[in-house]
């Protein structure tokens, strides 16, 4: 697997940072994080596997991670970070491109699909919701979560998203955060993925910018969904308390080409959850995505 470091590459008004690993000369995956205000280090080597057959280029969104900062913050918008999208697919050079988004990296590819529609190969939507009404339940799900010592954590942590000013802040609200996300709050693989995040770079002004009443990073693409040309692959796990499945089944019920799949033994990390289905499940889209048309004889 050929493995090039990070690097810094012109797009729009600033500069991304993008990692790239996978052969030459095969259909690239911009991989997009979750957040808003992480890093492309969320998904670790979860989704190395695809690499053998796929060129993964995994993002630092506008003003996150190791991206440029100083842009303004009133570009900082769902409908900037879709345009990069494709502007970062330009200066790479890629004719042709799928993408994959996770979390708030879904609703930047969502955003993208519904906007620019065809102009990626492929689309997958992981742990996305096509309306910020999918969300309202969030309050509704911590009043019941389970058990009561974490419930107070994740409350507590969500609440001080708007005063996060450092690294460590934002650190340790993720950490705090993490137990919601998975679908066992005590899963032993929580303390692993944790340990990770000391190479995560924060933006801690993104992270308060989207808690604050959206920040401009509210979606809403139901009604341009039924204009989306391009295949469409919707995950979501079960357990999902975030972007809970009853938003994925909303997305594929409204794309012509599309396909759902729920992930049974998962919450919203369902790249971790379940890797050994989720990229089994990825590449069989992408192998069908990539093949050659049939030539009419």
């Amino acid at each position: 697997m050929t493995n090039i470091g990070g690097r810094q590459i012109p797009v729009n008004d600033t500069q991304l940072y993008v990692v790239e690993r996978g052969p030459e000369g095969t259909l690239p995956l911009l991989v997009l994080h979750g957040g808003a205000g992480l890093d492309h280090t969320m998904f670790g080597s979860h989704l190395d596997a695809l690499a053998d057959t796929y060129r993964l280029v995994f993002v630092d969104g506008r003003e996150q991670g190791r991206s440029a900062r100083g842009t303004d913050p009133s570009s900082w918008t769902l409908q900037q970070h879709a345009n990069d999208v494709g502007a970062l697919a330009v200066s790479l050079g890629f004719a042709r491109y799928a993408v994959l988004g996770h979390s708030f990296g879904a609703f930047v590819a969502l955003q993208h699909a519904a906007d620019f529609p065809g102009a990626a190969g492929a689309t997958i939507i992981s742990s996305g919701v096509p309306s910020t009404r999918f969300l309202d339940a969030v309050e509704q799900g911590l009043a019941v979560f389970e058990p009561e010592e974490l419930r107070e954590q994740v409350t507590r942590s969500w609440a001080d998203e708007a005063a996060a000013r450092t690294q460590e802040d934002c650190r340790t609200l993720l950490i705090d955060q993490m137990p919601w996300h998975f679908k066992d709050p005590r899963d032993p693989r929580i303390a692993e993925l944790c340990a990770g995040l000391q190479d995560m770079v924060f933006s801690p002004e993104v992270l308060r910018a989207s808690s604050l009443e959206g920040g401009g990073l509210a979606i809403e693409v139901e009604d341009a969904l039924p204009l989306v040309t391009q295949p469409v692959l919707v995950l979501a796990g079960l357990e999902d308390r975030t972007c809970p499945p009853a938003a994925s089944e909303q997305i594929a019920s409204l794309i012509p080409a599309s396909q759902l799949h729920i992930f049974e033994e998962s919450g919203h990390m369902t790249f971790v959850e379940q890797e050994a289905e989720y990229v089994h499940v990825v590449r069989q889209f992408l192998d069908a995505a990539n093949a050659p048309v049939p030539r009419r004889v």
